[in-house]
């Protein structure tokens, strides 16, 4: 067994992470024992001072906000998939020392949506245009094969966004965070939005909806997806995202695989279900 064996999330702010709970989780049903996770509420300015005194006693680390962007230059490679949304979420510590950064995120997008039978769509539309939609760009580059429409909030977002676009090799249109109703019409839409952002938009879920995919986990349902289940419309949460990316985290921290997946969720469950 390895004796590097101690792994965290960190961000600003963390108490609310769930990463500690599906972790944990993990390493219970591997069998093992003398692994660790804890959660670090880390800002930008002390990152660097917190990747420096680590010792070769840790195996990785989860990234939130603000620190996925902040981390890369404490790196010594970033995966492709990292580099494609310059975010990386996962660092891990290789035996001989190098860190290694990578994005679990958009795989797990694409994981989380195969399990609910979401393969391939012609179009989509994402709702705002922070980090978490840029990663979600990058996955519907695999998953959509038409346009996608961003709705946003400011022409600068448009424009991000269109970049991103162009460097991810997708069509991306953009329109007014004021027709963001439109985006119902599409087969799958992403919500990258904060809490409550999308609220008002419930009443305007159509009769037939294809897929949403709302990244939030906290509370749950949103409601927007609640009226979305409400009309037969499949869904996809943020727990599912956070279980499919942090699975991939626990595989390539630990070199387990694969990473045991329903007793993740069941605990992300209970813990969700107890707040």
């Amino acid at each position: 067994m390895s004796t590097r064996h101690r792994a965290a999330v960190l961000g600003s702010p963390i108490a609310h992470s769930l990463s500690p709970v599906l972790h944990r989780a993990a390493y219970r049903e591997l069998g093992l024992d003398d692994w660790s996770y804890d959660r670090f509420e880390v800002d930008e300015a002390a990152l660097p001072g917190f990747v420096g005194e680590l010792d070769a006693s840790w195996a990785g680390l989860s990234l939130t906000m603000p620190l996925k962007r902040a981390i890369i230059p404490l790196l010594d490679e970033i995966t492709d998939t990292a580099a494609s949304v310059e975010a990386v979420n996962t660092v891990v510590f290789t035996e001989d020392g190098r860190r290694t950064g990578d994005n679990t995120d958009i795989p797990g997008m694409i994981a989380a949506l195969r399990e609910r039978g979401v393969e391939k769509v012609d179009s989509a539309a994402i709702l705002g245009a922070g980090a978490t939609a840029s990663s979600a760009l990058a996955a519907l580059a695999r998953v959509c094969s038409g346009p996608v429409t961003a709705y946003v909030r400011s022409e600068a977002r448009a424009e991000e966004m269109r970049g991103w676009g162009e460097r991810l090799g997708v069509d991306v249109r953009t329109a007014a965070w004021d027709e963001a109703a439109e985006a119902f019409a599409a087969p799958l839409v992403v919500a990258t939005t904060p809490a409550g952002t999308t609220d008002a938009l419930a009443r305007a879920v159509p009769e037939a909806p294809g897929t949403l995919f709302d990244v939030l986990y906290d509370p749950w349902p949103t409601r927007l997806a609640a009226a979305w289940s409400a009309r037969g419309g499949k869904i996809v949460g943020g727990l599912d995202l956070l279980v499919h990316q942090a699975v991939l985290q626990v595989e390539q921290m630990t070199g387990r695989a694969p990473g045991p997946l329903a007793a993740m969720r069941a605990a992300g469950e209970q813990a969700l279900a107890e707040r």
